[in-house]
Order: C-alpha cells, then structure tokens, then sequence
C-alpha cells in the first residue's frame, strides 16, 4: 500500500513556513504565498487540518494491512469485513491525497501568476528564421511558420476571447460516384507521342477462285485500299481553388479532393469513349463511329419482337462484318426492363429475384452506363475494333504560383489526363435505338 509521504511532508513544511512567515516578517515573498494559498481556496487552517486528517487516514491504512497480513497468516484469506474495511480507508486516503495535490499545484500556479502569450509580432521578430534572414542582407523571402494566434488563446492569457466552441466534425459525406466500365471493355495501350496514326481499310475486291493447274493460267486479281487515319491524343483537365490552411488543417480533404478530381476525368472520359462528337478537341467516339443497327435477317416473328431480339440481330450484325461481339452497352433503365421481361405464367425469363448474377445476354456480358441514352443500345468487338492509347495518366498537381493565390494563401489543385482512341473497324460496332428497331 503506496503512502504519499512526499505530499504529506510538503504540506508540513507549507504550514510551518506559513505560519512563521505570517508571524515574523510578512515581506512581499510571504505575501505571494499567502495570496496563492487564497487563491487555491484553502487557509492555513485548512491545510492543517488536511494535514490532520490525511496522517489519521495513513494510520489507518497501515493498521489495515497489518490485520490483513495477520489474517492470511492464521486463517489463510482475508474476513470480508477486513476487506471492507481496508478498501474503506484506502479510498478515504486516497481522495485526501488527490485533494492536497490539487491545491499543492493551484498554488503553484497562483504564485507563478498566468503566463503571457506572446503576440503575433512577437512571434515573428523573436523567430530564428527572421533573425538569420535579416543577419543575411534581407533578400529573398522568408517563411515563418506561426500558429493561428486566435486558437491558441486559452481563457487566462492576455487579450483571449475565451475558449473557442469547436463543433463535432464527422467526416465528409461523399456524393454518390457512377462506376466506370467502357475503358475496361477496350484494349489498352500506350504511347509516347500527340498522335495516332494507323491503316485503315477501307475497300477489300476478293477475287479469289480455282484455277487451271496448266502452266501459265493467269490467277485473278483481288483488291486492298487503305486509308491513312490519324487520331490526336486529347487532353482532358479541370482545376479547383482551396485555401492553403484548410489543407494544411484537414489533411484528409487534400485526399478526398484528389479523388474528387479523377473522378471527375473518368466521368468525362467514358462519356468521350462512347460519344465523342471528333470535332475540335473530343474524341471521336464508338458510338458515334458505329455502324448504324440494320437487321440482317428477318426473324420468324417479326410482328412480336423485343428488346431482347434487337440486341440478337446486332449481335449477328457484327459478327457478319468479320468481329464477333464481346459485350453488350446499355442505359440501366433498359437493362432493367429487360430484365422484368416475364413469361405467359408470370415467371422472371433472365431475373432471378432472391440472387444475384452476372448481367449476361445473349452469353455476352452487358455493360450499364448512364453514359449511353436511354433507349439506345451498342455492341460490337470492344477488345479488337478499338483501342486507348494513355499518352498520360491522370494526374493530380497542387500549385501556390498560380495568379494571386501567394498574396491570399490560395492553391491550385490541378487533375488532367491525356489519351486517345482508335477505332480500327467501325463496322465491328452496331448501334441503335430500341424504339426504331421495334417499330420497323
């Protein structure tokens, strides 16, 4: 059982200087103490009666211990009577104990009085920084990393304006992102270059035949036309503003704005995969490039067609122009009318309600995008008809030299990418809407 016994002769040795210093000679230095004493809320007659009653209440938890060892010596455990009470007067000093260390250090503070908090100014000319600038000529510039001088200031020091109220921060609530899934369709690639050029072919005569094996017999001439096709890398970018404390202060929404960002250059990215207009700086997109939907052939019934049957005949579209299709494009809206689509009985034809699976059709896997119309639909070869090229991956940059951002401790937060693509073979592409095909 611990005793404070270095609080216990501290507080003798407070009373007795107390009293002798109130008696003899009550100078200025025993005025100080008198007044911390004041100020701690206790007299010098409380403290010695603390005194008193903390010495009872160490007697008591030595005697304590003591029955305590005499009990386990002769019966082996300890009364519960015994046990109550020691735990009674070990609390008892203990509180004590606590109470004559909290005035112990009030006084401490009242006699050293409140510490000064120096000012701004203060902060900045007494900095070694500035010192050696200044010890250096002057030139240039220098930074002197001082606090916010507002939120250091606690309730006693010198001009405070008290405590301030911090509100409970719970973390940034994120806005819904769309998944992007049309550069994963594609295949991948890399170059080092603003364009892409590559042949294109654009007009095939097969002439091919049996011939004569009599010697000479002329063998028939077949014709391939290319046509050089140039792509230009296009650079996709935007930028934001933020103050250089709050990045400084909330570390996280450097991170959150970075993802931000990217996000916002994948969601412009897969709208231009798909639907790049090519003109001035788009991509020309596949959508925009593939080969319109016709039917190839004329289904049996033709009269009850649906949704279903116009991505089959697309499918066979593509697969006629030489590039079986590897996946299905679609508006969520459709997939999911697609998916009710139910039998005379009543029963899901592709659904089923209590799991989940793959979205297939047709055995190709079907891609959802709210980049793609409602109502419209794209399949072809996305891993052969059609290429990215990654001139630079998105990046994400963070500047203060940017227009005044230095004078008003702005930065530029700074996402951009470079790609481009190249479709090979738009008739490996089949698009449409699922209006047109049904009426026609």
């Amino acid at each position: 059982m611990k005793i404070n016994y270095r609080a216990l002769g501290l507080l003798a040795f407070v009373c007795l200087a107390l009293v002798g210093l109130y008696l003899l000679a009550p100078d200025a230095h025993a005025m100080g103490i008198v007044a911390a004493t004041a100020a701690a809320g206790a007299s010098e007659a409380d403290l010695a009666q603390l005194a008193v009653e903390l010495k009872k209440a160490a007697d008591e938890v030595k005697k304590q211990a003591e029955t305590t060892n005499t009990e386990i010596k002769n019966l082996g455990v300890v009364t519960a009577e015994t046990k109550r009470a020691a735990d009674e007067a070990l609390i008892k000093h203990n509180e004590l104990s606590a109470r004559l260390t909290e005035i112990e250090q009030k006084m401490v503070r009242g006699a050293a009085g409140p510490e000064r908090r120096k000012t701004l100014g203060e902060m900045v000319t007494g900095h070694d920084d500035l010192k050696a600038f200044i010890k250096a000529g002057g030139r240039g510039r220098v930074a002197i990393p001082v606090k916010a001088i507002i939120s250091a200031l606690t309730t006693d020091a010198d001009g405070s304006a008290g405590d301030l109220i911090v509100p409970q921060r719970v973390g940034l609530l994120a806005t819904p992102q769309r998944r992007m899934t049309i550069r994963d369709l594609l295949m991948p690639g890399r170059t080092t270059s603003n364009a892409i050029q590559y042949p294109k072919e654009t007009g095939f005569t097969n002439s091919a035949a049996t011939v004569s094996e009599t010697s000479g017999a002329a063998k028939p001439q077949s014709e391939i036309k290319f046509d050089l096709v140039t792509t230009a890398v296009t650079t996709i970018a935007h930028w934001v503003l933020a103050t250089k404390q709050i990045l400084d202060d909330v570390p996280m929404l450097q991170s959150y704005i970075d993802g931000r960002l990217r996000y916002g250059l994948a969601y412009v990215e897969e709208n231009q995969l798909l639907n790049g207009s090519g003109a001035g700086t788009d991509l020309n997109g596949i959508y925009t490039q593939a080969s319109a939907y016709a039917a190839p052939i004329v289904p049996t019934a033709a009269g009850n067609l649906t949704k279903i049957d116009v991505i089959r005949l697309a499918i066979l579209q593509a697969f006629l122009a030489e590039y079986p299709s590897n996946g299905i494009v679609m508006h969520p809206a459709d997939w999911a009318d697609i998916e009710l689509t139910k039998t005379d009985d009543g029963a899901y034809l592709f659904a089923n309600p209590q799991g989940g699976t793959e979205p297939r059709l047709w055995r190709l896997p079907v891609v959802e995008t709210q980049a793609m119309t409602i109502d419209k639909f794209l399949t072809g070869a996305f891993n052969m008809g059609a290429q990215i090229f990654d001139r630079e991956d998105a990046t994400v940059e963070i500047s203060t030299e940017d227009s005044d951002n230095f004078r008003k401790n702005l930065v530029t937060i700074r996402a951009e990418e470079r790609l481009a693509l190249a479709v090979y073979r738009p008739e490996s592409f089949v698009k449409g809407d699922f209006s047109d095909a049904l009426a026609a």
